[in-house]
C-alpha cells in the first residue's frame, strides 16, 4: 500500500505529466534503446517512428498519476496491456529496467523540478504498479497453451484484396491447436537474412476456430508486412506465440450486436462473426464497415456467405469513393452521426469498435453523445492502445 504522502505526491504531478509527458516518454525510450538495444525486439520500430509507442506510454503513465489513490479503476486497462505483454515476451525481469529508465527520463525532462522527493515517490508508486503487471502477467503466462514461440508453417496464402493477403499456418509438430476466444490475436516472429526479426504488431486471428490451423490477414503497410506479403510464401515457417487479447466475443450475452469497422479493422470481427453462425444463428447482428473502394475491402463475400447462416445480420458497406462492384447494401460516403443515430435501435445494444484511431475517436464519441453507456462500447487498437 502507498502511504497518502506518496499519494499526494504523485497526484500534484499529474498537471506536469500531461504537459511533459510525451517528452518524458520520448526521452525514455531513446535512452533504453541506447544501452539496452536487445530490447527494440519488443517494440515495434514503426509505431516508435510515428511516436504511438511513446504517446501511449504517456498515456499510460498520466492515467496511473491520475488514479493513484484507486488503482483498481485501472484494472480492465491493465489486462489489456498484459495481454499484449504476454503476447510479446515482456517478462518480470524488464520491469525493474524500465523503471529505472523512467525515473531517469523523469528527472532529465523535469530537472531540477524533479526533487529527490518526487523520484522517491515515483520509484514507490512505479514498483507498486508494476507488481501489479508482474502478477497479472504471471497468471497469463502460466494458463498459456505453449510457452514462447511455436513453429507454423504457412499452408495456404490468400489474396483477399488488393491490400490484405491471408496466411494460413499449421504448427510444424502436427500437434492440435488450443481454440482461441473471437477476437483473439497472434504475434509473429520471422527469420529475415538468418536474424530473428519480431513483427510485434499483433494479427487478428480471422478464421473460424479449430484445432487445425490458424487464420491472419495482413494489410500491406510497413516493414514487416510487406515482407510477409512478397516473400513469406506456402511452404515457409514463422513463429507465433499463443493467441492473447480481452476484444472477445461474449457469447454468453444475446444482445443485439453491431459491429463498427474502418479498413482492415473488420479482422477481429471475421472470427466473432464465425462463431455467431456457429453457436448463435438468430442473434441480431449489424455490420457497418468503411473502406476505401471495393478494390482494397477484404472478405465481403466471405461475409456474405455467412449472411445465409446468420439469418439477422444486416450488412453496410461506407465506400469512401463510387467504385465498382459495390453491392445493393451499400452507401457512398462516410460513417456518419446520423447514420450511427440511426444504428441505435436498441439501446442494450453492444457496439464492438476496431479501426484506425481517429475513425474509433470519432465512432466512440459519437455513440457516447447519443447515449450509448460506455459499459456497452468495447474497442480494439491496432498497435499501442492510444487516448481514446
Amino acid at each position: 500500500m502507498l502511504s497518502q504522502q506518496t499519494i499526494d505526491i504523485i497526484k500534484s504531478t499529474v498537471p506536469v505529466l500531461e504537459i511533459k509527458g510525451n517528452e518524458i516518454t520520448t526521452v525514455f525510450y531513446s535512452n533504453l534503446f541506447r544501452d539496452y538495444p536487445e530490447l527494440l525486439n519488443i517494440f515495434n520500430q514503426t509505431n516508435q517512428q510515428k511516436g504511438r509507442q511513446q504517446n501511449a506510454l504517456a498515456n499510460t503513465v498520466y492515467a496511473a498519476a491520475a488514479n493513484i489513490d484507486r488503482l483498481p479503476v485501472l484494472l480492465p486497462a491493465v489486462k489489456q496491456i498484459a495481454h499484449k505483454h504476454r503476447s510479446l515476451m515482456v517478462k518480470a525481469e524488464h520491469y525493474p529496467i524500465v523503471g529505472e529508465y523512467l525515473l531517469k527520463a523523469i528527472k532529465e525532462v523535469l530537472g531540477e523540478a524533479a526533487t529527490d522527493e518526487i523520484l522517491s515517490a515515483w520509484a514507490e508508486a512505479y514498483g507498486v504498479i508494476a507488481d501489479i503487471f508482474i502478477s497479472v502477467e504471471k497468471e497469463m503466462y502460466e494458463a498459456s497453451p505453449w510457452e514462447g514461440y511455436k513453429l507454423f508453417t504457412v499452408s495456404k496464402k490468400v489474396q483477399e484484396s488488393e491490400l490484405i493477403t491471408s496466411f494460413y499456418l499449421k504448427p510444424v509438430d502436427a500437434s492440435k491447436l488450443p481454440v482461441f476466444m473471437p477476437g483473439q490475436y497472434v504475434t509473429v516472429r520471422l527469420t529475415v537474412n538468418g536474424e530473428q526479426y519480431l513483427v510485434n504488431r499483433q494479427y487478428s486471428l480471422t478464421n473460424e476456430a479449430n484445432d487445425e490451423y490458424y487464420r491472419i490477414s495482413v494489410k500491406r503497410e510497413a516493414l514487416a508486412s510487406n515482407y510477409l506479403h512478397d516473400f513469406v510464401n506456402e511452404g515457409a515457417q514463422i513463429e507465433l506465440t499463443a493467441p492473447a487479447g480481452d476484444f472477445t466475443l461474449d457469447l454468453e450475452d444475446e444482445r443485439p450486436i453491431h459491429f463498427i469497422a474502418g479498413g482492415v479493422g473488420v479482422t477481429p470481427f471475421m472470427s466473432m462473426l464465425h462463431n455467431l453462425a456457429n453457436n448463435q444463428p438468430n442473434r441480431q447482428v449489424t455490420l457497418m464497415h468503411a473502406v476505401k473502394n471495393t478494390k482494397v475491402q477484404a472478405f465481403r463475400d466471405e461475409i456474405q456467405s455467412l449472411k445465409e447462416i446468420l439469418s439477422n445480420l444486416t450488412i453496410v458497406n461506407y465506400y469512401s469513393e463510387d467504385s465498382e462492384g459495390m453491392p445493393s447494401n451499400s452507401i457512398v460516403g462516410q460513417i456518419t452521426e446520423e447514420a450511427l443515430r440511426a444504428s441505435i435501435t436498441d439501446r442494450d445494444a453492444i457496439y464492438y469498435i476496431c479501426g484506425p484511431v481517429p475513425f474509433m475517436q470519432f465512432v466512440i464519441t459519437t455513440l457516447e453523445k447519443l447515449g450509448v453507456k460506455e459499459e456497452q462500447i468495447k474497442y480494439e487498437f491496432f498497435g499501442p492502445s492510444m487516448n481514446i
